[in-house]
């Protein structure tokens, strides 16, 4: 017997919600590689770190927001904790993976298609990571073509995200990556989601282990939520990202240097005319 599966139980709540989880873990993420590129002696490995992990908190959080929004009319759904919780590690450090390749390597062809399919792929395991850990009275289907389709999403997703992270350096150009970031994961989910049919086993009165989703995903989601507002706040207050590159810690110039600097010769200015000429005798 196939189960009724609905993945919108909260109408435009959910995707609209998850989506600007994704996009604001994106934002984050660029912004934290920026900061590497604008100050080459900054702590590079401490803020990629921090944007792999604001990347990767905020897919997961997209998909496990997104999935507050699924049920099978005909079965409770429940989740198993420690694959819940392994696959937001898989999240994290598959970004942390590509993110680190371009940071060091930079954005050469291979560099970027290595890491891309690298985190693209790694994204994809999360996803269907968290979907092994659905406990429900039936068996989980996927349709191939579109699995396959998801994976393509996921890894052109990951790779167009790893050239905006170490190429797009002004803040209204991250924002608009971080849009398009935002899009292409939650195409990527809901692509996944649209591959999913369910073989019920019997009736809803079996009984099977797991934590139903109000009980287990909302009080693991204030975790990553806390994460990317403290990310949000270092980068809020960080003045490299905010004031811009070299003005928050730019000594003066000498007048002389200062014109030489902007392409300018420099003539020593002649005398006060007012100035009052030395006495004699």
């Amino acid at each position: 017997m196939e189960g009724t599966v609905d993945g919108f139980r909260y109408g435009l709540v959910t995707p609209v919600a998850a989506y600007l989880m994704a996009c604001l873990g994106g934002a984050l993420g660029l912004r934290c590689t920026v900061r590497t590129l604008l100050n080459a002696q900054s702590f590079k490995a401490g803020w990629l770190a921090l944007g792999a992990a604001s990347i990767g908190c905020g897919i997961w959080t997209m998909h496990f927001i997104a999935m507050m929004g699924f049920r099978v009319a005909q079965t409770q759904v429940r989740y198993d904790v420690p694959l819940t919780v392994l696959s937001l590690l898989v999240a994290v450090v598959v970004v942390g993976v590509g993110v680190f390749m371009v940071g060091y390597r930079g954005a050469g062809r291979g560099t970027l298609a290595l890491a891309g399919l690298v985190t693209g792929l790694g994204v994809a395991v999360m996803h269907y990571l968290g979907m092994a850990a659905l406990r429900l009275a039936g068996e989980l289907r996927y349709d191939v073509l579109t699995v396959g389709l998801s994976l393509v999403i996921a890894v052109a997703a990951a790779t167009a995200a790893l050239w905006a992270a170490v190429t797009v350096r002004g803040f209204l150009a991250s924002l608009g990556a971080s849009l398009v970031m935002g899009l292409a994961v939650s195409g990527m989910h809901y692509t996944g989601m649209a591959a999913v049919s369910v073989h019920l086993h019997g009736t809803s009165g079996g009984t099977w282990d797991g934590n139903s989703a109000a009980s287990l995903l909302l009080p693991m989601l204030l975790g990553p939520a806390v994460f990317l507002l403290l990310a949000g706040v270092v980068v809020m207050f960080d003045p490299l990202l905010v004031l811009g590159e070299g003005d928050w810690n730019r000594r003066p110039a000498p007048a002389g240097r200062a014109a030489e600097r902007d392409g300018q010769p420099y003539t020593p200015a002649p005398p006060h005319a007012n100035s009052v000429p030395p006495r004699h005798g």
